[in-house]
């Protein structure tokens, strides 16, 4: 490669892992705890824990909790029910003052699906790791915040690339993983730096894409309502506004029907930013690792309880859906949990040896720099 090919990818390569690698470092470093946050919400004591009962209690009717649900929270109304695989005797409700409130000002708690009783979820309503998790999401800046750290991941995915294109002729004068111990510190890190920037390149690259298109949730979501819901509630357009609905009891059993071997992953009620002001929308995933979490919405007409449309998932919610558990490292169970907390903890060393290599140069060039001056 051409020596003035070489400096200008150097030059992208530095100035791209500069601008970004204090943002990926506050990333990388709230990402870990996360990896394992179901785990760390039961040392911590915020994940609830439900009452012993006879294994066949039988649940309460869905309207009943919805119920319940209110009565915990006098004066806002439920705009989720969520289903969690390893606690199926609990619903995950999600309440709020209108249907339509943002997220970061709703109530997350779990009913017991037997009782109605409600327990508190700490993680979910500022816990230590809801504070993790925000700062990790959008540094608690809401929408901006987001775009500003999906840029950052953009810029990550550069110096990745121009990484590789240095590493190949650097790669030349050396064995590969060789690290040259008797040479300075600055060659000793350099070699590390290079060493294990290459080991972790895939998983970089399918963190720092995942996390990109995470950031750019909010955006899928109103493209998705503005586009494909639109289209299927356009019926629904001139109707006068609902007043009154059918009790939600039969609507999973509505929506198992019209996909039978699919469960709901979770309930948007009419008003959410999820479904229309006409519907409640069943969310139903598959059984496997993979489409489980890949939805497909049922809707379902919140008066007659009639099926109205089975929606087709456009191409950019099956990429967030995908996105999301796979850049925490949620598809494979424990043994990726831990590939994906070795992997942070050397990216965290990939970043760190890059400031490092970047500040021993500045002080080389400003000694240098010096000395010129000096003999002048």
């Amino acid at each position: 490669m051409h020596s003035r090919t070489i400096r200008r990818w150097s030059q992208v390569h530095t100035w791209t892992s500069l601008i970004c690698t204090l943002f990926l470092l506050m990333l990388a470093l709230t990402g870990l705890p996360l990896i394992f946050h179901h785990e760390l919400e039961h040392l911590l004591g915020e994940a609830p824990e439900l009452r012993e009962m006879a294994p066949d209690t039988p649940h309460l009717g869905l309207q009943q909790l919805v119920e319940a649900a209110e009565r915990h929270r006098p004066g806002e109304v439920v705009q989720y029910f969520g289903y969690e695989k390893d606690e199926p005797n609990g619903v995950v409700a999600i309440t709020a003052a209108t249907a339509g409130t943002e997220p970061n000002s709703s109530h997350t708690f779990m009913l017991d699906a037997r009782t109605g009783e409600a327990l508190a979820m700490p993680a979910a309503n500022g816990g230590i790791l809801m504070f993790i998790l925000r700062l990790h999401v959008d540094m608690f800046a809401g929408l901006p915040g987001k775009l500003l750290l999906a840029f950052m991941g953009l810029l990550f995915a550069v110096a990745i690339v121009s990484g590789v294109v240095l590493y190949s002729p650097f790669m030349r004068r050396l064995k590969f993983a060789e690290v040259r111990q008797q040479r300075s510190n600055r060659a000793r890190w350099l070699d590390l730096h290079n060493l294990i920037g290459i080991v972790t390149l895939t998983w970089a690259l399918v963190v720092g894409v995942t996390g990109v298109v995470s950031a750019c949730a909010d955006l899928l979501i109103s493209a998705w309502r503005q586009d494909a819901l639109t289209a299927l509630v356009e019926p629904y357009r001139n109707a006068p506004p609902l007043t009154e609905r059918a009790p939600v009891d039969n609507v999973l059993n509505i929506a198992s029907a019209a996909l039978p071997g699919m469960q709901a992953d979770f309930i948007a009620f009419p008003g959410t930013r999820f479904s229309s002001e006409h519907h409640y929308t069943v969310f139903m995933v598959g059984s496997s690792h993979l489409t489980a979490h890949l939805w497909t919405p049922v809707l379902i007409d919140a008066r007659t309880l009639e099926v109205t449309a089975i929606a087709q998932r456009p191409w950019y919610m099956d990429a967030l859906a995908m996105s999301q558990p796979l850049h925490f490292g949620d598809y494979g169970g424990r043994p990726m949990q831990v590939l994906w907390a070795v992997l942070d903890v050397l990216t965290i060393i990939v970043l760190g040896s890059g400031l490092y290599l970047w500040w021993v140069r500045q002080r080389r060039g400003d000694k240098q720099r010096s000395g010129q001056e000096a003999k002048a």
